[in-house]
């Protein structure tokens, strides 16, 4: 593409998001109602989060860079990273927050069949079905390839026996891509299946994990006599783990790169504590921390998007998606831990109108998940010291 070309798009693209993005959806997210995640039994906030999922979707811009077959605009990385720009420029929420999108979906363009493409991608870009991921298990978590879950052999279909545990948002998602043992005289990482099945069916139970903070996007998952037709598989049986581990690279990349749609560190801290004469934070120790991690946060952004664009020219990411899962995790624990230092003793409220049910607390609390969740932070280390940096003995 030309730059005058680019230029055109540009242009046309500010012109559409000014005329098209409503008002209510240029403003920071506040909390978990203000993230569309879609599905059927999705509920949404207000009229104009459910015209911006309508008018994005049906521009194909909530999935730009996938194939307009299934449900993309066809847009090129560039043409990407401009509309991306263009929605950072008036504040533009995201109109649609999905495993399908940034999990699944990679996985279905590379391992699915052209069936499994027409048949779920479409739904995913238009937010009709909201996915989760049946990975962990209670004696397979950073040992995945010891998962337990038995898929015996039916003919045209398997019955699905086992448990998950960690299944984020399991009691609410529509359907699971979820990893299944179909052969047990092989070794661990073979005979492993990647299958895809409805929530609805008969069998299938979510119990929700109550954390720390009160709440909890995760869930305990069982399956008991769960009929999955073959025609679900993605890719070859028992060939699974090769789809698992090419997904879990999204995931990590999904995880590291935290909620862009956050209030700057720097604007949440001047609220609660005030600006000096100089119209800085009055707090100068704060202030060169806050500052700090500003610097890093935006030297971050500037890391992923070079690994992200790397990726989708055909370069595999590879052990840098653990690289940056464990950075941006540490990152985001870091921003929280400033804003409470922000907060003072109002961050310390738990249940009160002020402090709006505690979110502030809650979300500092959850953030230590972060570390554990799509591998803890030990495994990313000890996959960054083996793959990246060569570590004698690692």
């Amino acid at each position: 593409m030309s730059k005058t070309d680019l230029d055109t798009f540009r242009a046309d693209t500010r012109v559409w998001l000014e005329e098209n993005c409503p008002e209510e959806m240029r403003t920071p997210i506040t909390g978990d109602t203000d993230v569309c995640w879609g599905g059927r039994n999705f509920e949404f906030s207000s009229d104009a989060q459910k015209v911006w999922l309508e008018r994005m979707s049906a521009k194909g811009w909530t999935v730009p860079t996938w194939p307009t077959e299934y449900g993309g605009a066809g847009l090129t990385r560039v043409e990407e990273k401009v509309l991306l720009g263009e929605m950072r420029r008036i504040g533009a929420r995201s109109p649609l927050t999905s495993f399908g999108i940034w999990m699944l979906g990679p996985a279905l363009l590379k391992f699915g069949n052209d069936e499994q493409k027409a048949e779920h991608l479409p739904k995913i870009a238009r937010g009709e079905i909201r996915w989760c991921q049946g990975y962990s298990e209670p004696n397979a978590g950073s040992d995945l390839a010891a998962l337990a879950t038995k898929a015996e052999d039916k003919g045209d279909h398997w019955i699905v026996n086992g448990q998950k545990v960690w299944t984020s948002y399991a009691d609410k998602a529509d359907w699971i891509f979820c990893l299944v043992r179909t052969d047990n005289t092989q070794g661990k990482h073979y005979g492993i299946s990647f299958v895809l099945f409805d929530m609805e069916t008969p069998g299938v139970e979510a119990r929700p994990i109550k954390l720390i903070s009160g709440r909890s996007p995760f869930c305990e998952t069982f399956f008991e006599d769960v009929k999955v037709l073959k025609k679900n598989l993605v890719g070859e049986e028992n060939k699974g783990w090769t789809i698992a581990k090419y997904l879990l690279t999204h995931e990590r990349e999904g995880i590291g790169a935290g909620n862009s749609s956050m209030r700057p560190l720097h604007e949440i801290a001047a609220m609660s504590l005030g600006l000096d004469d100089a119209d800085r934070l009055s707090d100068p120790m704060l202030r060169a921390k806050i500052a700090e991690a500003e610097i890093d946060e935006w030297a971050f952004g500037l890391t992923m998007s070079r690994k992200l664009a790397e990726s989708k020219a055909g370069q595999s990411m590879g052990a840098d998606s653990s690289m940056l899962k464990y950075y941006g995790t540490e990152l985001n624990k870091r921003k929280f831990e400033l804003m409470m230092d922000s907060a003072g003793h109002d961050g310390l409220e738990w249940e009160s109108e002020r402090s709006k049910d505690g979110k502030l607390a809650r979300g500092w609390l959850r953030t230590k998940a972060n570390s554990i969740e799509g591998g803890t932070s030990e495994i990313q280390l000890n996959i960054i010291s083996k793959h990246i940096l060569q570590l004698p003995g690692a």
